[in-house]
């Protein structure tokens, strides 16, 4: 009994590491919800700060490092005050500090492009070029 739970220690340590056993990963084409659970504007304005969702959106799909997630989440935030909403932009940081984990198992996780478990780890240069390939053939460059 005591060996069935270091092995399942070792095996949940070994997910959480972000560890790539199964060859080069694959990204999937990039989607957008917008704001995702969050209004793209107010009632007066309904897409007031939608353009900055998609913009964060494409950053979230793509993924990479810690760094890179907490630049791509403090754009959000500045673009969302650029329109005039600061207040807003300051609850929308929150909320995706908290949301965007690449832990949560969601469809707006960081990194949410790539099967889920990567976690937070610069790009390859071959991972590099699928998210180039994958945005050109989107016609998102």
């Amino acid at each position: 009994m005591h060996t069935i739970k270091w092995a399942i220690l070792l095996s949940l340590l070994i997910a959480a590491s972000g560890c790539r056993f199964s060859g080069p990963r694959q990204i999937v084409a990039f989607t957008t919800d917008g704001c995702s659970d969050f209004p793209d504007g107010t009632p007066a304005h309904r897409d007031l700060w939608h353009k900055c969702c998609v913009a964060h959106d494409l950053k979230y799909w793509a993924g990479g490092s810690y760094g890179e997630r907490m630049n791509a989440d403090l754009e959000l935030r500045a673009c969302v005050s650029s329109v005039g909403e600061p207040a807003i932009a300051d609850m929308m940081l929150a909320g995706v500090r908290v949301g965007g984990s690449p832990w949560w198992p969601t469809k707006f996780r960081w990194g949410y492009g790539w099967p889920f478990g990567g976690g937070y780890s610069l790009l390859t240069p071959e991972e590099l070029e699928q998210v180039h390939k994958q945005k050109e053939k989107q016609g998102l460059n």
